[in-house]
Protein backbone atom coordinates (compact mmCIF):
# COMPACT_ATOMS: atom_id res chain seq x y z
CA UNK A 1 0.00 0.00 0.00
CA UNK A 2 1.34 3.41 -0.97
CA UNK A 3 1.84 6.12 1.60
CA UNK A 4 1.41 9.85 1.06
CA UNK A 5 5.08 10.32 0.14
CA UNK A 6 4.71 7.80 -2.70
CA UNK A 7 1.81 9.80 -4.11
CA UNK A 8 3.77 13.05 -3.83
CA UNK A 9 6.70 11.49 -5.70
CA UNK A 10 4.39 10.27 -8.49
CA UNK A 11 2.81 13.74 -8.63
CA UNK A 12 6.22 15.37 -8.87
CA UNK A 13 7.23 13.08 -11.76
CA UNK A 14 4.06 13.95 -13.68
CA UNK A 15 4.59 17.66 -13.08
CA UNK A 16 8.14 17.40 -14.38
CA UNK A 17 6.82 15.97 -17.65
CA UNK A 18 4.67 19.10 -18.01
CA UNK A 19 1.71 17.66 -19.92
CA UNK A 20 -0.71 17.90 -17.00
CA UNK A 21 -0.13 21.62 -16.50
CA UNK A 22 -0.57 22.32 -20.21
CA UNK A 23 -3.75 20.25 -20.46
CA UNK A 24 -5.27 21.68 -17.29
CA UNK A 25 -4.52 25.30 -18.25
CA UNK A 26 -5.90 24.70 -21.74
CA UNK A 27 -9.08 23.10 -20.41
CA UNK A 28 -9.72 25.94 -17.95
CA UNK A 29 -9.07 28.51 -20.68
CA UNK A 30 -11.48 26.71 -23.02
CA UNK A 31 -14.27 26.44 -20.41
CA UNK A 32 -13.79 30.13 -19.58
CA UNK A 33 -14.18 31.06 -23.25
CA UNK A 34 -17.13 28.66 -23.55
CA UNK A 35 -18.88 30.45 -20.69
CA UNK A 36 -18.33 33.82 -22.37
CA UNK A 37 -19.63 32.51 -25.70
CA UNK A 38 -22.72 30.93 -24.16
CA UNK A 39 -23.40 34.07 -22.15
CA UNK A 40 -23.38 36.12 -25.37
CA UNK A 41 -25.35 33.65 -27.47
CA UNK A 42 -27.95 32.67 -24.87
CA UNK A 43 -28.33 35.92 -22.91
CA UNK A 44 -32.03 36.16 -23.79
CA UNK A 45 -32.71 32.78 -22.18
CA UNK A 46 -30.19 32.42 -19.35
CA UNK A 47 -27.86 34.35 -17.11
CA UNK A 48 -24.41 32.85 -16.57
CA UNK A 49 -22.16 32.95 -13.53
CA UNK A 50 -18.42 32.98 -13.06
CA UNK A 51 -16.11 30.06 -13.65
CA UNK A 52 -15.07 27.76 -10.81
CA UNK A 53 -11.83 25.94 -11.64
CA UNK A 54 -12.19 23.13 -9.11
CA UNK A 55 -9.32 20.91 -8.03
CA UNK A 56 -8.59 18.93 -11.19
CA UNK A 57 -11.97 17.29 -10.65
CA UNK A 58 -14.63 19.66 -11.97
CA UNK A 59 -14.47 22.96 -13.82
CA UNK A 60 -17.90 24.57 -14.04
CA UNK A 61 -20.13 27.58 -14.12
CA UNK A 62 -23.75 28.08 -13.17
CA UNK A 63 -26.54 29.34 -15.37
CA UNK A 64 -30.17 30.04 -14.63
CA UNK A 65 -33.32 31.88 -15.66
CA UNK A 66 -36.31 33.36 -13.85
CA UNK A 67 -38.23 30.07 -13.81
CA UNK A 68 -35.35 28.26 -12.11
CA UNK A 69 -34.51 31.14 -9.75
CA UNK A 70 -38.14 31.33 -8.59
CA UNK A 71 -37.77 27.69 -7.48
CA UNK A 72 -34.32 28.29 -5.96
CA UNK A 73 -32.75 26.08 -8.61
CA UNK A 74 -29.87 26.57 -11.02
CA UNK A 75 -28.06 24.59 -13.67
CA UNK A 76 -24.37 23.88 -13.92
CA UNK A 77 -22.32 23.21 -17.03
CA UNK A 78 -19.57 20.94 -15.74
CA UNK A 79 -16.37 19.61 -17.24
CA UNK A 80 -15.85 16.37 -15.34
CA UNK A 81 -12.06 15.94 -15.46
CA UNK A 82 -11.77 12.28 -14.35
CA UNK A 83 -14.33 11.19 -16.97
CA UNK A 84 -13.28 13.96 -19.42
CA UNK A 85 -16.85 14.72 -20.40
CA UNK A 86 -19.21 17.67 -20.28
CA UNK A 87 -22.25 17.35 -18.06
CA UNK A 88 -25.28 19.40 -17.07
CA UNK A 89 -26.27 19.37 -13.42
CA UNK A 90 -29.48 20.58 -11.78
CA UNK A 91 -28.76 22.08 -8.38
CA UNK A 92 -30.85 23.44 -5.54
CA UNK A 93 -30.00 26.40 -3.34
CA UNK A 94 -30.37 24.39 -0.11
CA UNK A 95 -30.26 20.75 0.94
CA UNK A 96 -34.05 20.59 1.58
CA UNK A 97 -34.71 21.94 -1.94
CA UNK A 98 -32.28 19.41 -3.44
CA UNK A 99 -33.92 16.57 -1.53
CA UNK A 100 -37.45 17.63 -2.51
CA UNK A 101 -36.55 17.75 -6.21
CA UNK A 102 -34.50 14.54 -5.90
CA UNK A 103 -37.66 12.75 -4.74
CA UNK A 104 -39.30 13.72 -8.01
CA UNK A 105 -36.31 13.29 -10.32
CA UNK A 106 -35.08 9.98 -8.91
CA UNK A 107 -37.79 8.18 -10.86
CA UNK A 108 -37.23 9.97 -14.16
CA UNK A 109 -34.99 9.23 -17.13
CA UNK A 110 -32.45 11.67 -15.69
CA UNK A 111 -31.60 9.40 -12.77
CA UNK A 112 -32.26 5.94 -14.16
CA UNK A 113 -29.88 3.32 -12.76
CA UNK A 114 -29.18 5.61 -9.78
CA UNK A 115 -30.14 4.49 -6.31
CA UNK A 116 -28.74 7.45 -4.38
CA UNK A 117 -28.82 11.20 -4.90
CA UNK A 118 -25.71 12.62 -6.56
CA UNK A 119 -23.30 14.17 -4.08
CA UNK A 120 -23.61 17.77 -5.27
CA UNK A 121 -26.77 17.91 -7.34
CA UNK A 122 -30.30 16.75 -8.00
CA UNK A 123 -29.40 15.24 -11.33
CA UNK A 124 -26.34 14.94 -13.53
CA UNK A 125 -26.58 14.13 -17.21
CA UNK A 126 -23.87 13.71 -19.80
CA UNK A 127 -23.90 16.41 -22.44
CA UNK A 128 -20.83 15.41 -24.49
CA UNK A 129 -19.32 12.04 -23.59
CA UNK A 130 -16.11 12.16 -25.61
CA UNK A 131 -15.37 15.79 -26.46
CA UNK A 132 -13.08 16.34 -29.43
CA UNK A 133 -10.79 19.21 -28.47
CA UNK A 134 -9.18 19.35 -31.92
CA UNK A 135 -11.89 21.73 -33.22
CA UNK A 136 -12.96 24.01 -30.38
CA UNK A 137 -15.41 26.05 -32.44
CA UNK A 138 -17.29 22.91 -33.46
CA UNK A 139 -17.20 21.60 -29.88
CA UNK A 140 -18.61 24.90 -28.59
CA UNK A 141 -21.52 24.75 -31.06
CA UNK A 142 -22.18 21.12 -30.12
CA UNK A 143 -22.18 21.96 -26.39
CA UNK A 144 -24.46 24.97 -26.94
CA UNK A 145 -26.98 22.94 -28.96
CA UNK A 146 -27.06 20.09 -26.46
CA UNK A 147 -27.19 22.47 -23.49
CA UNK A 148 -30.25 24.27 -24.87
CA UNK A 149 -32.02 21.00 -25.63
CA UNK A 150 -31.23 19.25 -22.34
CA UNK A 151 -31.97 22.31 -20.20
CA UNK A 152 -35.35 22.76 -21.93
CA UNK A 153 -36.22 19.11 -21.26
CA UNK A 154 -35.26 19.40 -17.59
CA UNK A 155 -37.32 22.59 -17.20
CA UNK A 156 -40.31 20.85 -18.81
CA UNK A 157 -39.93 18.02 -16.30
CA UNK A 158 -39.84 20.54 -13.45
CA UNK A 159 -43.06 22.11 -14.78
CA UNK A 160 -44.70 18.67 -14.88
CA UNK A 161 -43.62 18.00 -11.30
CA UNK A 162 -45.69 20.97 -10.09
CA UNK A 163 -43.09 21.50 -7.35
CA UNK A 164 -42.48 25.07 -6.22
Amino acid sequence: MKDFNDYVNAYKKQLQIGDIQEAYAGLVKYVTKLGTTLSKNLSKSYSFGSLFQGYMDYTYFYYSNKFLKDRKLKMGLVLNHPKMQFEVWLLGQTIPIQERYWEYFKNTKWNKNRTTKPQYSILETVLIENPDFSDLDRLTKEIENHLVQVTSEIIEDIKRSKLK
